[in-house]
């Protein structure tokens, strides 16, 4: 594959890789270790140059100073819990290395189990060696390939609080792969969208998923709400209003387009108001539509909700509501609801040329 991808993270901070299958974040990390070997790039970490191809600097992996977490722990079977992260001590005086493993085995939560080797360890236990393992090693950046994807959901919860409480420790830089936006969005503070060994957008992660740069970062970070339309007006101000199908919305930042400028423009399902039938809001004033409900999807405690607000041959506006809201209010297929569309909320992308977004 090739790659084109930049990104950086800064100590304390933890970037999250994101991506579909086969965009390349294994490889990133893989060229970070020193594992993998890229034609072309630099990489530097705490102003060390580990790989300069231009100056012909190609650190190998044991002067690198990483940690590596694994996706299938990756623990030596044979050894104890305590055996296999001294392995990672080795830049320690023999004396020093298991008083350091042990150390590191009470702050991963796992005293009193040192002992025992990998196959009579839970499968969040022998991440927990693989973690203490990755950091007995000193490191100067944390990599993390998807190491919470072979546990169960409880477990990666328990997991996800320790590696935060671990985090406020540690001064240095940590690098997640994931596939999941949800864990980005609970562990990372930087993120990276991926696609076929490209950065399509990076920076902080509230920004990337809530103003996603073009229509593919939308269609990756989740968004349902992608449309075409014509910004019609802007003020001094820098607000302006986006005509689609007929309808005329408020947009807060035109977001640099000019006047008459096609537009594809999102929304989050979470920032759609929906009007309630008991009594007005003041958000009903902001771009309020209306529309006959086309599909209720349950999703546990939520009820993910279609409107048509226009033709039905047209792709619906979704929008999410708690369960008990939805059967306070009535909601069901074929009825109408009124909903407003936050005019801070409408994020302005330019023209997609492959045609991802929709009228």
């Amino acid at each position: 594959m090739l790659l084109n991808a930049e990104l950086s993270c800064n100590a304390g901070e933890l970037l999250a890789l994101v991506g579909p299958s086969g965009a390349g974040k294994t490889t990133l990390l893989k060229m970070i270790a020193g594992l993998a070997h890229p034609p072309a790039g630099s990489i530097v970490c705490g102003g060390d140059v580990w790989l300069n191809t231009d100056k012909d600097i190609r650190l190998p992996p044991q002067r690198r100073q990483v940690g590596f977490v694994f996706q299938q722990y990756a623990l030596f079977p044979h050894l104890s819990a305590v055996e296999n992260i001294e392995q990672a001590c080795r830049h320690l005086p023999p004396e020093q290395r298991r008083r350091h493993a042990l150390h590191w085995l009470v702050k991963v939560n796992l005293s009193g189990l040192e002992d025992r080797r990998p196959s009579a360890l839970s499968g969040g236990q022998q991440q927990r060696v693989g973690l203490a393992r990755a950091l007995a090693r000193e490191p100067k950046v944390l990599l993390l390939d998807e190491p919470f994807s072979a546990v169960d959901f409880a477990t990666r919860e328990r997991l996800y609080r320790e590696l935060a409480q671990l985090r406020a420790e540690l001064a240095i830089p940590a690098v997640l792969v994931t596939h999941d936006l949800n864990e980005a969005r609970l562990l990372a503070d930087q993120i990276c969208m991926l696609s076929q060994g490209r950065t399509l957008q990076s920076g902080a992660v509230a920004d990337v998923i809530n103003r996603p740069s073009t229509v593919l970062v939308a269609r990756l970070v989740g968004f349902r709400n992608v449309f075409r339309g014509t910004l019609v007006s802007v003020t001094a101000e820098g607000s302006g209003v986006i005509e689609w199908r007929g309808h005329q919305l408020e947009v807060a930042s035109v977001n640099g387009f000019e006047h008459g400028a096609p537009v594809h423009w999102c929304i989050p399902q979470s920032h759609i108001v929906m009007h309630r039938q008991d009594r007005p809001s003041r958000g009903e004033r902001e771009n309020p539509l209306h529309g006959e409900v086309s599909e209720m999807l349950s999703m546990g405690d939520n009820v993910l909700v279609a409107v048509q607000p226009g033709d039905t041959d047209r792709p619906p506006i979704y929008f999410s509501v708690p369960d008990h809201v939805a059967a306070r209010n009535s909601l069901r297929v074929g009825g109408r609801v009124g909903i407003s569309l936050l005019a801070d909320s409408i994020h302005l992308m330019p023209p997609d040329r492959l045609g991802r977004s929709r009228r």
